[in-house]
């Protein structure tokens, strides 16, 4: 992800979809977020945010293994836009490679702290080998470890993103190699720079998704590269839809393209080409889109990062802190580069300092997920049909999700329990909202909160 034509810069060219805007005809099913759900939901009862908490996530663009992105990328760009000054840094001083000492290092204090998120793999980094094959540069066993210290280490707690094929020229997907001509037309981060079909998009993600399910990785979704699909932004919507279904067979497939980092941006989850609510085969894209720009090392990893920016140390300013008080998910955005930082680690160590005055100021109010976590939950959380039949509510969802919380107006509960299908389970109280979790509730003085694990389809909420 880079400046040029970057997820930075919000489109503003005559007929572009920013964040959801169709583009003429050609994204009829294409929605925008907006208050109400599409399905239909009892006026009396809102979904919450999971545990009644906000959402906590973090976004990690250019990462693969052992290839730094910045020493590779650098010149590849520079020979496309050789006019940008960003191009003629000393790149050859830089790291050629992020070690995996980094990235367990990273994954290891991560996972202490309970931090989720999203990590990407790009499956050809920078042209410089396939990572189902070969990494020249590199032993085969480093490249194997690398791959396995991934899977072990960090799909637990982060989905793994193509971020398209190489991240810097485009492969012509039926030789393996790199179109001929270098310029902006044969970068990932412009491409296409004309009109494409769905299904040929398709087939370009569905080549990533493809090495990186040879390497045994899991996936749900794809990231793009900077701009790539700016002009085609319905298309590729529906074509990551198409290729994730299609590579993985997953029921929900998300993408990360869009930064909304405006005070007065809404940061929560899109569906978009919705189709099939009220059937047995419901298809949507979920566009989870970040919060904050990279504030931390850059994708170059030679920025002084500004954590504040994020939280300040004692967790009372800062984008992430007013997402927090507004209840909308706070996402926040890195490069790999910029949490090595050329070797200096300074992005890492700004992001801890973010990390700990968070878990500081707002430990019991925030929730840390993965990407795909959230974009499962605001499926739900929209696409849930809700009624209400006198002490009794029928919930039928087409996503299951975890910890789906709901707030009864004006109801007081007694003997709460979940029914799905055959199986029967009372609910727990708890004594303060804080203690939600799954198969709880909370009762305060007017109205009644509860968070069950929401299965797929039909589930009903009862009490005396």
């Amino acid at each position: 992800m880079k400046n040029h034509h970057s997820r930075r810069t919000f489109l503003k060219t005559g007929g572009a979809l920013i964040a959801g805007h169709s583009i003429g005809n050609a994204a009829s099913s294409l929605f925008t977020r907006k208050d109400a759900p599409y399905a239909e939901q009892d006026p009396g009862v809102s979904v919450l945010n999971p545990r009644d908490r906000v959402p906590l996530s973090f976004i990690v663009d250019d990462s693969t293994c052992l290839v730094n992105l910045g020493y590779f990328c650098t010149p590849q760009f520079g020979a496309a836009f050789p006019e940008r000054e960003v191009y003629k840094k000393d790149w050859r001083s830089w790291p050629r490679e992020i070690p995996d000492a980094f990235v367990r290092e990273f994954g290891e204090w991560c996972a202490a702290h309970g931090v989720k998120g999203k990590y990407s793999i790009v499956p050809n980094p920078a042209c410089v080998g396939w990572l189902d094959r070969e990494l020249p540069g590199w032993t085969r066993r480093e490249l194997r470890d690398s791959l396995k210290l991934v899977r072990e280490l960090m799909v637990p707690n982060w989905d793994i993103h193509p971020e398209m094929i190489t991240h810097t020229r485009v492969i012509d997907i039926r030789t393996g190699r790199p179109f001929p001509g270098v310029g902006a037309h044969n970068i990932e981060n412009s491409w296409p720079q004309e009109k494409k079909s769905v299904d040929e998009i398709a087939a370009y993600i569905a080549y990533a998704l493809r090495i990186l399910k040879n390497c045994d990785l899991p996936c749900e979704g794809i990231t793009t590269p900077g701009g790539m699909g700016n002009l085609v932004k319905s298309e590729l919507s529906l074509a990551v839809q198409q290729a994730v279904r299609d590579v993985y067979q997953v029921d929900l497939p998300h993408y990360f393209k869009y930064v909304h980092a405006k005070a007065d941006e809404d940061v929560q989850p899109i569906m978009e080409h919705l189709s099939g609510l009220g059937t047995d085969d419901v298809r949507v894209t979920v566009n989870v889109p970040c919060a904050t720009g990279d504030w931390f090392g850059g994708w170059q990893g030679d920025r002084v990062p500004k954590g504040h920016r994020y939280a300040s140390n004692d967790a009372s300013s800062g984008r992430l802190v007013d997402l927090i008080k507004r209840g909308q998910p706070a996402i926040m955005l890195c490069h790999w580069q910029g949490m090595y930082s050329n070797g200096s680690k300074a992005g890492f160590i700004s992001f801890q300092k973010v990390v700990t005055a968070l878990h500081r100021g707002f430990r019991d109010e925030t929730i840390w997920m993965k990407v795909s976590e959230i974009g499962r939950y605001w499926a739900a959380k929209d696409l849930t049909t809700i009624q209400r039949l006198g002490n009794r509510l029928e919930l039928d969802s087409p996503f299951g999700t975890n910890a789906f919380t709901l707030r009864i107006a004006n109801t007081k509960l007694t003997s709460p329990r979940v029914r799905t299908g055959e199986n029967t389970s009372m609910l727990k109280r708890v004594a303060n909202r804080t203690g939600l979790s799954n198969n709880t509730w909370y009762q305060d003085e007017d109205d009644a909160l509860v968070c069950v694990n929401l299965p797929r389809r039909k589930t009903s909420i009862e009490w005396t």
